[in-house]
């Protein structure tokens, strides 16, 4: 039973970028699809992790609209894809000094996403390999600031491990983003706990790392900076909690918040996240 509902599991990200993006260990069988249509926001926020902590120039609030999906190419191999759809306004200025931003709204994509995850080993441990590329496909607009996605390609492959037990599973994940253009590359790792605690009810809790490497030093333009968004060296100690909700055994929705304990150039503002999965 748990299997079953492990392999629904989309994870929340912290500015997933939002993220995010399935760590799971499980892969889906020959044949087998999931979707999910989720909405994020995060915001309206101005205050910055840093060191030390800072303020954006003006008030941002960042949406994200994404479509996710997984296909078992077999029992062993499924492919994925990510396609968020950014939503970001910056408003009211933060101080009462003349801006050097403007205030605007931008709709465009931000970095598209596929992948292929592949399990190694199936006994009572699950444990795969998992390989993301980012496409550089984000928007900037330099009156505004407002950035989609980093400018950048990127390559994640990571490790990821499970297990299902009688009404709970566990699982666990690492691995490096390497980029492009001069953006620092960073470590990642974390860890989920999934349980049930009536039927039809899944609660996730989710502990997320990212450490970044510091090996970049791309020049953003000064609006960038003055926004935060999608910076360089970005960083942080985030969790998340999240309610599955399984209407059907192939329809199901979701509610989740997930915040950063810590970080750096990322918002210190909590996310909310709604969404609507279908299996195939």
């Amino acid at each position: 039973m748990m299997k079953k509902y492990a392999l629904v599991v989309f994870t929340f990200s912290f500015l997933s970028i939002i993220t995010s993006h399935a760590q799971g260990a499980w892969t889906q069988k020959k044949g087998k699809a999931y979707t999910q249509l989720s909405f994020s926001n995060i915001g309206p926020y101005a205050d910055i992790y840093g060191n030390p902590d800072y303020s954006t120039e003006r008030e941002i609030t960042d949406n994200t609209v994404q479509l996710y999906g997984e296909y078992g190419l077999n029992d062993k191999t499924t492919l994925i894809l990510n396609l968020p759809l950014k939503l970001i306004e910056t408003s009211n200025p933060v101080s009462t000094g003349t801006p050097i931003t403007t205030a605007a709204s931008k709709t465009s994509i931000g970095n598209l996403e596929v992948g292929i995850k592949r399990n190694f080993y199936n006994k009572k441990w699950v444990v795969s390999g998992q390989v993301n590329l980012e496409a550089n496909t984000s928007s900037f607009d330099n009156a505004s600031g407002i950035r989609t996605g980093i400018d950048a390609w990127s390559l994640t492959p990571t490790i990821n491990a499970g297990r299902s037990f009688k009404w709970f599973y566990a699982q666990v994940f690492t691995g490096v983003a390497l980029r492009t253009n001069d953006y620092s590359s960073s470590f990642k790792i974390g860890g989920e706990l999934g349980v049930q605690p009536i039927k039809r009810i899944l609660v996730i809790g989710m502990i997320d790392v990212v450490k970044s490497f510091e090996n970049g030093n791309v020049i953003l333009p000064p609006s960038n900076t003055l926004t935060g968004l999608y910076v360089n060296d970005q960083e942080y100690a985030a969790y998340s909690l999240k309610f599955i909700g399984e209407i059907t055994e192939m329809l199901g929705v979701n509610v989740g918040i997930g915040g950063a304990f810590s970080g750096n150039n990322v918002a210190k503002r909590q996310a909310l996240t709604f969404g609507v999965y279908h299996k195939f």
